[in-house]
């Protein structure tokens, strides 16, 4: 077996000598795109390794026909073409290595180590590939088998699968490489690895016994065959000019003279192993190429010594041993001058190179700055316009302010006069109701004692007295109420510019400290008769239609008022106030809002903060803010329905509606009233849960809806009341009423 030898050679720069092991595969693809953009630079030079594999009966290369050494150099050729270009588009060198042998993992290994490659890497190949005609995994096994001073990358589908890292460093190798066949460890043929360049189809080589070796007359010089050597034309791009790669130099281009150096013979003995070596002559820049070197002082000792031992047998005098060694050490001295001279070519043509890519960088570098400075200057400009554009515009904006602020100036004076008007106009209509000096109300009240508090608000205590030999309820504003000063103002503002039967007559005020004077409500409040505290007499259902027509008849009022509607916000039977017969007026418009009008016959307000007691707000006002006239008539529609069972409002509308769903009204109805009848309750039960929807739009029009039943349902009412007395004075005294309603006491409440 071959074993080339490494001596003392100059290692690679970058990431040292690279190596990758190719075949057909996908694998090999992915990993020399891998190897050139990790391990290799622009211009480095990588080692494209591929074994034959061939059986122990097969023949040598050099033992076959020309139809098989021009089948080899086809495949060879085929192989490596696609490899070749893509290293080419990325200006990367390549050697091309033929490797043939038995064993793949040994021909690679032996390579490696003889040649000192640095780095080796391996495509892991599909299942349908290299790995089905070989049982063995062969990426693990080259990794296992390597030298330890190469690092062993395997890549599977472009990344890093597995990677063992060299424990030394390499070997130091020589710029020309030797190859010895070493005699002192014989192998069988069938076991030794072929080793050859991709194969150049214009030679032959002879299949003899004993090989000649034909050194090169130049190094320059495209060598003739020895044994299986053959020369790549993928690697001799410095010699052929219809080849060159962009780091080779053609020494013979430039104009140094070639060194004619002889021939000579060496004999093998007929054990000699049949494998052979061949390796490319080229020499890249800044690149050591694996190669071999008839002329290296080694080699040349080694020849002579065959030539010595062959000399014994063939009878060659002492005298031409002696010419011989002459000729040797001429040729060698040649060689030197001639390696001296291509290494000063090569020195000069790196720095040639190195001094144009200066060049060309002080280039770039110049245009880049001129690059820079044109494109500050642009962005100079620009940001000038930007700022003419902005002080045009500030100019603009100020002259708009301007002209704003003298509109806003105008339209202030407005309002001011305005305001001054309705300042006017509010003072003169403050004063439509009478003002009470504190003292008056004091006596009124006997100085407010306990016995005249008739009941309590969220306003204040309310206190019945006597003025102007009238009966009044006084409501006092309570010192700690929340927000009482402005809705005492609101109630006053309300209360003294409207006249209705069915709103609560404001008779005077004391504004100095916050008191209310109204006329006097001997029933009290509509939810004390209905729920029957004080021990009162129920209600009869004739009065309770009359009531709630009442009640929708006075919220109508309100809504109708001009030039702003005014929605109460507080509607609830505590605020129905009823006299001695039963007459029921809405009182306590201290929440009350004046709502502007926003489209045709519709009045919405938004608020920040919803306003009145919890079951009979509006949802959708306590949700959005949005007032309107329909949020009262969603408590009007509360109300009524307790008018109908005197419950309490939570819930109420639910079981109600769920009690006409299963024909149960009847037992909803209030039990203390005897003789409902079931039409009308159902018919007032019905216009309830309408007026009681969630959404605004859902809800009946008060004027046009509402008012007109509830007018219909008292009329049905007072047609029963006479019936029922003209009943009972046939059967009575004229004196006598069958449907007499009992007085109650005093009223507790008037808030």
């Amino acid at each position: 077996m071959w074993l080339p030898k490494a001596n003392g050679a100059k290692k690679e720069t970058g990431s040292g000598s690279v190596a990758v092991a190719i075949d057909k595969d996908k694998g090999s693809q992915h990993a020399l795109k891998w190897t050139i953009d990790n391990l290799a630079s622009c211009g480095q030079t990588i080692s494209l390794i591929h074994v034959l594999c061939r059986s122990h009966s097969s023949s040598d290369l050099e033992e076959g026909t020309p139809q098989q050494k021009q089948q080899m150099e086809k495949i060879a050729k085929d192989l490596f073409v696609s490899f070749h270009c893509y290293c080419s588009r990325k200006e990367i060198n390549c050697r091309d290595i033929l490797l043939e042998d038995a064993d793949k993992v040994r021909a690679i290994t032996e390579y490696v180590s003889s040649s000192a490659i640095e780095n080796l890497v391996v495509g892991s190949a599909s299942r349908n590939g290299f790995m089905r005609r070989f049982k063995t995994d062969l990426p693990t096994t080259v990794s296992k088998s390597a030298p330890d001073f190469c690092n062993v990358y395997v890549i599977s589908k472009g990344k890093i699968a597995s990677v063992r890292n060299a424990s030394r460093p390499a070997p130091y190798q020589n710029s020309m490489q030797q190859c010895e066949i070493d005699n002192h460890h014989p192998h069988t043929p069938d076991k030794a690895p072929k080793y050859h360049d991709h194969p150049n189809s214009a030679g032959s080589t002879p299949s003899r016994p004993r090989k000649s070796v034909e050194a090169d007359r130049s190094p320059l010089v495209k060598r003739k065959p020895y044994g299986d050597f053959y020369d790549s034309d993928s690697d001799l791009s410095f010699i052929s000019p219809s080849s060159h790669r962009d780091s080779d130099i053609s020494f013979i281009s430039s104009g140094r003279p070639s060194v004619e150096r002889s021939s000579f013979s060496l004999d093998f003995p007929e054990s000699a192993r049949t494998s052979r070596m061949s390796t490319s002559s080229e020499q890249s820049i800044g690149s050591n190429r694996l190669g071999i070197k008839f002329s290296d002082p080694g080699f040349l000792n080694e020849s002579s010594t065959f030539s010595e031992e062959s000399g014994r047998t063939s009878s060659y005098s002492s005298q031409s041993l002696d010419d011989v060694e002459a000729e040797m050490k001429r040729l060698r001295l040649e060689l030197k001058q001639t390696m001296d001279m291509y290494s000063t070519a090569c020195k000069e043509a790196l720095s040639a190179r190195q001094q144009a890519t200066e060049l060309q960088k002080l280039r770039t570098e110049e245009e880049r700055r001129l690059e820079e400075a044109k494109s500050s200057e642009e962005a100079a400009m620009s940001i000038v316009e930007k700022e003419r554009a902005k002080a045009k515009a500030a100019l603009e904006a100020a002259e708009a302010a301007k002209r704003l602020a003298e509109v806003e100036s105008k339209r202030r004076l407005t309002a001011e006069m305005k305001t001054m008007k309705e300042s006017d106009s509010f003072s003169r209509g403050f004063v439509r109701y009478r003002k009470y000096t504190v003292d008056e109300i004091e006596e009124a009240t006997s100085n407010f004692a306990e016995s005249q508090k008739v009941g309590e608000g969220g306003y204040g205590p309310v206190f019945r007295g006597f003025l102007d030999h009238t009966s009044v309820a006084v409501k006092v504003l309570r010192p700690d109420a929340a927000q009482g000063r402005s809705q005492f103002q609101k109630e006053v503002e309300v209360l003294s510019c409207i006249r209705h039967p069915n709103m609560v007559l404001l008779l005077g005020a004391c504004p100095e400290f916050g008191i209310l004077v109204y006329e006097y409500m001997a029933k009290g409040s509509l939810e004390d008769r209905l729920f029957m505290r004080g021990n009162t007499p129920p209600i009869t259902w004739q009065l309770r239609f009359r009531i709630a027509a009442e009640i929708a008849t006075g919220l109508l009022f309100l809504h109708q008022t001009k030039p702003e509607p005014i929605v109460h916000r507080d509607l609830k039977p505590g605020n129905v106030l009823l006299d001695y017969n039963y007459v029921s007026k809405i009182s306590d418009v201290g929440l009350a809002r004046l709502v502007p009008a926003v489209a045709e016959n519709v009045t919405q307000y938004r608020v920040t903060s919803a306003a009145g007691t919890f079951c009979y707000i509006d949802p959708e006002y306590q949700q959005t803010g949005m007032l309107g006239v329909k949020s009262d008539v969603y408590s009007l529609g509360i109300m009524l329905l307790q008018i109908l069972t005197a419950k309490q409002p939570m819930g109420l509308a639910y079981y109600v509606e769920q009690a006409i769903e299963e024909g149960t009204l009847k037992d909803m109805l209030d039990p203390a009233v005897p003789d409902w009848p079931i039409e009308e309750a159902l018919s007032l039960a019905k216009l309830s849960l309408q007026c009681a929807e969630l959404r605004r739009k859902d809800r009946p029009d008060l004027g046009k809806e509402i008012l007109p039943e509830l007018n219909r349902l008292r009329e049905i009412g007072e047609e029963s009341l006479e019936s029922v007395f003209y009943a009972g004075n046939q059967g009575k005294s004229p004196n006598t009423s069958q449907v007499s309603i009992p007085e109650s006491p005093a009223a507790e409440s008037q808030s």
